[in-house]
């Protein structure tokens, strides 16, 4: 495989995190089930991938996001809060992970621009390297805005108003991964470790909801050939009772790329949706470099709609990127950029392109809208409202 060399940081800490998982295995009675490793993986202290302060984001990184692409992306959400907060009569905003923090910037300055600005802007992050390039790239951008951001480092309490959002959070988390074997079983995978590396080993179902997990997505007993392949994320539930939890009113906005629970489970997708991402370069060895690869799988929007119904969420809205960027004023929003600034003017075209084209990222990332405590219709949903479909 064509991947950049490592420096000597990253060959200590990708040796360090080998040692880590092979400890974490053995003291598991010699094998791990996926969602565990790749919860290690990602988010192990100090050696996980989101948490070991490497770049990770933009140009430099190893994968861009919308944010990082345009500030028109920031801008269009905003639009949509400044939507939600004027129908609760205010309230907070709080993301999840924020990344580099190029979002809350955009957020916070169309915010301003409106008069609508949030009582508070509240970032949960588990990084400490992450909260300081935020408050870097906030102090840099926004210091006048900067006394209304909170880091948090665990959900708010009880009584939450405004809008919670979730850019490509989802994808990052772990799962279980599942095949159908050449007996016709069911089988889970776990991680093994030896001399040679980590390796697969395939095992009857073990974990806990897997099976009733497998019996919702085939409930007709059609079950896939032998040899076919998925993923299944279980953590969806758990999560969105907690965040339901501390909601009183309000919405929450979830950005991500995945499919409706009919085409994400379709036979043609039969080695399922896992993916690796190293300085911009994509495959699929969730092995190969753990903690300094991101490891992602693509979002079952249908499970999220249900796991969200069952936390006591509406389902208010669902759509294409592309859509929801366009209903919630993009056009308006490149009406107002200066032509005669060619570079930027240019920049901005190529930005919107990047994010609304159907072979970019128009319609494989999807928006989901979850309301509770309210039910003002979005406008961000109004052209094409996909809910049918999940």
């Amino acid at each position: 495989m064509d991947l950049p060399a490592l420096d000597a940081e990253e060959a200590d800490l990708l040796d360090a995190m080998r040692r880590h998982l092979s400890d974490a295995i053995a003291r598991a009675g010699g094998a791990l089930p996926f969602d565990r490793f790749m919860e290690l993986a990602l988010y192990a202290p100090r050696l996980g991938y989101y948490v070991n302060g490497r770049r990770r984001f933009g140009e430099g990184g190893d994968f861009t996001t919308a944010p990082e692409i345009s500030p028109l992306f920031g801008a269009c959400l905003a639009n949509q809060c400044a939507t939600c907060l004027g129908a609760l009569g205010g309230g907070s905003i709080l993301e999840f992970g924020a990344g580099s923090g190029r979002l809350a910037v955009d957020l916070l300055r169309r915010l301003e621009v409106l008069g609508a600005l949030p009582q508070h802007y509240q970032i949960l992050e588990l990084s400490p390297d992450l909260r300081q390039l935020q408050h870097e790239t906030l102090m840099a951008e926004v210091p006048h805005l900067l006394e209304r951001v909170l880091w948090l480092e665990a959900l708010p309490p009880r009584g939450f108003r405004g809008v919670m959002l979730a850019n490509e959070l989802i994808d990052a988390m772990p799962v279980h991964r599942f095949r159908r074997s050449g007996g016709g079983d069911w089988e889970e995978l776990f991680v093994v470790s030896s001399e040679e590396g980590l390796s697969d080993r395939w095992v009857g179902l073990r974990s806990t909801g897997l099976a009733a997990a497998l019996r919702s997505l085939w409930p007709d007993g059609a079950t896939p050939d032998p040899g076919y392949r998925s993923e299944v994320n279980l953590r969806l539930r758990p999560w969105l009772e907690a965040v339901a939890g501390r909601f009183e009113a309000g919405w929450m906005l979830l950005v991500d790329y995945g499919y409706s629970r009919r085409e994400y489970y379709h036979h043609e997708r039969g080695g399922g949706t896992l993916i690796c991402h190293f300085r911009h370069r994509a495959h699929d060895d969730p092995y190969l470099l753990p903690g300094l690869q991101d490891i992602t799988a693509n979002v079952d929007f249908t499970a999220l709609a249900e796991a969200a119904t069952s936390a006591g969420f509406d389902v208010a809205g669902y759509t294409t990127q592309a859509h929801f960027l366009i209903d919630s004023g993009l056009e308006s929003l490149m009406a107002e950029s200066d032509p005669l600034a060619v570079e930027a003017h240019l920049a901005l075209v190529q930005g919107v392109k990047r994010l609304t084209l159907p072979t970019e990222m128009g319609e494989r990332f999807k928006v989901m809208a979850l309301a509770r405590g309210v039910d003002d219709p979005l406008p961000g949903f109004r052209t094409r409202d996909l809910r049918g479909r999940l």
